[in-house]
């Protein structure tokens, strides 16, 4: 797996629409790539940097930060393998749904406080796409490790 250089510093903010629709969650997500936009997407490399905490102050409990960032990490991964298709998970018609969601813990971390999801996608064919990513603390260490793979294909219309 090709390492992915983390984005030390903290994230700069989004399109005013996708802040809109990303203040629904509990989570803060923001690209960290000037080129990720999902209301107009354009095939390229299959690489993504998403910076990402909760928008609250969480207890000390350790156990607690790793629950919340295997589900946080659910959320823009996949879609990771639509990038060299120029499709996003807004593209209508589009069928998406995890096959396998895998994540390893190598040091402790705080998921209140910013985390850069690195992703890159190395294969996506045949209504299968896998990911793989790197999650590093606001400093640059290396937190934890992703992987998925999912189904990603056009909805079939039947008459």
């Amino acid at each position: 797996m090709t390492t992915i250089a983390p984005t030390t510093g903290r994230p700069a903010l989004h399109s005013p629409a996708l802040d809109r629709l990303l203040a629904q969650l509990s989570f803060e997500l923001r690209s960290a790539d000037p080129v990720d936009d999902p209301f107009h997407p354009a095939p390229r490399e299959a690489l993504r940097k998403v910076w990402l905490k909760t928008a609250a102050p969480l207890p000390d409990d350790p156990a607690l930060h790793r629950y919340l960032l295997a589900y946080a990490t659910d959320h823009a991964f996949l879609t990771t393998a639509l990038i060299p298709h120029g499709r996003t998970w807004l593209t209508p018609g589009m069928q998406m749904a995890s096959i396998d969601h895998a994540i390893w813990y190598h040091r402790p971390f705080r998921i209140d406080q910013w985390l850069l999801h690195a992703m890159e996608s190395p294969n996506a064919h045949g209504g299968r796409g896998l990911v793989r990513g790197q999650i590093f603390d606001e400093a640059g260490n290396l937190v934890a490790s992703t992987a998925q793979e999912g189904l990603l294909r056009p909805k079939v219309k039947h008459p």
